[in-house]
């Protein structure tokens, strides 16, 4: 049966182990057995089995298909090979079908992974079961679970674990992270939002020599337990996102830790002096700032991380002065600057990042001769100017960066004439252009980007006219029309694009249930948005054939919540959200 059994990490398992099921090596026999109890029609398996239509089931899957199936006739999978125990263990957690009762028969069956994160129901009683596994766990994750000190300590076995996954575990205190100091071969933990992390008890962390990666991200009472990262010579990722209690003083204990490669301390109270402890960590790659109190002086210490390919400096405070430094970070790719207060003269020091793939300068004041120094930037794939004070005349700037992807110019000047300085730019796949000055003209100024695959046209004055332009972007898949003057007759030229898969016409008063019937045949649709219209209970019949759709919102119509309700039961199975409820 070594066709079944790929996996091959079962060597970690201690033989000696006297808690091993002594019966690990005889398991075929008992996977012989089931194997014969599956049908035998070939057609049958291939209609009806796992996997894709059409394609042949694996064995693998054959197994874990009979066993789902017939849950209910066992008692324990301990006799099985690990493989096997694991992909049924995955199967019920995947359908949600995994009960306290069914948890038992996972006992001692040596499983690798136990991922349980978001899973309802989970508590100190499944842990015991979890902890079963000894020696072969590897990888846990219990995230917004019920699980408590009492649960977290049955893991003081698994010495082997590489992995613990513990965001929002409530009841997890300080005294329940002792566990982790035989937890030596950690090489990734992650504790988002856990007021259980505090200074006294990450000295455990001090123990943790083989991490790389750590998510510590909106723990709010770590402020001077950094100390215990001075060991940590191998760490890569550090995530302190929202701890926002600390400061420049714990940043210097992370001077050291040569090997970083990421590091992400958005809204964390650090400045300048701050920054200027990581001078060192000359592998680092990714740096995230966004709203620390920082300002341009800091970039005279980013300057010297050669490695830097990511930086977010998002409302932080920068002014031109100082942006000079942005020459050195030759090997930037993407670059954060928004709701700053930059202008013109910072994006000089822009024009020799020729790397650069995605620019951020959102709610800036720059303006049209900025763009200027944009131009040699030909790698750029993703341009932020919204709330700018570009304008039209500003756009033929850009007119020869060809691999620009999207670009967004909300609440800009741009006007219809500057549309057709936008359609020079024809690798453009994602178009934002939430702005009142664009109508029926500047849409048909953008029929050359046939490429397109995301336009939004939030506010802009598009009518029933305009939108015969729409049927040049077959490649659609996400469309938002809101500007308030479509009716029936305009989604008719909606109801082709078949690649859609988000459709938002909110605000479109006029629209009643013929346009729920005109876009049935839409069927990859996930999201849809009809708010503010005269759609009614009588049409949501109309929605029926959309199997995919998962998020649907109908605020303000002639809808009632109870016969949304039937229909998400009836009809529509996968829908998460739903508006009204």
């Amino acid at each position: 049966m070594g066709g079944v059994c790929s996996r091959k990490r079962s060597q970690l398992v201690d033989e000696g182990d006297p808690f091993q099921t002594p019966t690990r090596f005889s398991k075929t026999s008992s996977l012989k057995w089931l194997l014969l109890t599956l049908p035998r029609s070939s057609s049958d398996a291939s209609h009806k089995g796992p996997g894709s239509p059409g394609r042949c089931p694996s064995l693998m899957e054959l197994c874990v298909a009979k066993v789902c199936k017939d849950i209910s006739m066992y008692s324990s999978f301990s006799m099985l090979p690990s493989d096997l125990s694991q992909q049924i263990f995955n199967e019920l957690v995947d359908s949600n079908c995994l009960t306290d009762a069914l948890v038992e028969t996972f006992r001692d069956c040596a499983l690798h992974d136990i991922c349980l994160g978001e899973y309802p129901g989970v508590k100190d009683a499944w842990m015991e079961v979890v902890a079963s596994q000894r020696q072969s766990l590897l990888s846990v994750d219990i995230s917004c679970s019920e699980v408590t000190d009492s649960g977290l300590n049955f893991l003081r076995d698994c010495s082997n674990m590489q992995s613990l996954g513990c965001n929002y575990c409530d009841q997890i205190s300080e005294h329940g992270l002792g566990v982790l100091s035989g937890f030596s071969n950690l090489t990734s933990l992650s504790f988002k939002r856990s007021d259980g992390v505090t200074a006294e008890g990450m000295r455990v962390f001090a123990n943790l020599v083989n991490l790389i990666n750590l998510d510590l991200e909106r723990c709010l009472k770590i402020h001077g337990g950094l100390l215990s990262f001075s060991g940590l010579r191998k760490l890569e990722s550090l995530n302190m996102r929202y701890c926002n209690y600390i400061t420049d003083s714990d940043i210097k204990f992370l001077s050291d830790l040569t090997n970083l490669k990421d590091l992400q301390l958005s809204s964390c109270r650090i400045t300048d002096l701050g920054v200027s402890y990581l001078r060192g960590l000359s592998k680092l790659t990714q740096l995230n700032l966004e709203s620390c109190p920082v300002t341009a002086a800091c970039l005279e210490a980013i300057s010297g991380l050669a490695s830097l390919t990511s930086l977010n400096l998002n409302r932080c405070g920068i002014y031109d002065e100082g942006c000079q430094s942005f020459e050195d970070l030759k090997n930037l790719k993407v670059l954060n600057l928004g709701f700053n207060h930059i202008t013109d003269a910072c994006l000089v020091h822009l024009r020799g990042l020729i790397n650069l793939e995605s620019l951020n300068l959102d709610s800036c004041k720059v303006g049209d001769e900025g763009l200027l120094h944009l131009n040699g930037l030909v790698l750029l794939k993703i341009l932020e100017l919204s709330d700018t004070e570009i304008g039209s005349n500003g756009l033929q700037h850009l007119s020869g960066l060809r691999n620009l992807q999207s670009i967004n110019l909300s609440f800009t000047l741009v006007t219809d004439t500057g549309m057709k300085k936008i359609s020079a730019l024809n690798s453009l796949k994602s178009v934002n252009l939430d702005n009142r000055l664009i109508t029926d003209v500047g849409l048909a100024a953008l029929t050359g980007l046939t490429g397109l695959t995301h336009l939004d046209l939030f506010g802009a004055r598009i009518t029933d006219y305009g939108t015969n332009c729409l049927r040049y972007f077959k490649n659609l898949e996400s469309l938002e029309v809101c500007g308030g003057s479509i009716t029936d007759a305009g989604v008719k030229n909606i109801k082709d694009l078949k690649a859609l898969t988000l459709l938002n016409l909110s605000q479109n008063a006029n629209l009643t249930d013929k346009t729920l019937d005109l876009i049935s045949g839409l069927t990859a649709l996930i999201s849809l948005n009809v708010s503010n219209s005269r759609v009614s209970n009588a049409g949501l019949c109309h929605l029926k054939a959309l199997q995919n759709l998962r998020s649907l919102t109908l605020d303000s119509c002639r809808v009632t919540a109870n016969e949304i309700k039937k229909l998400k039961v009836t009809a529509l199975p996968n829908l998460i959200s739903v508006r009204p409820e």
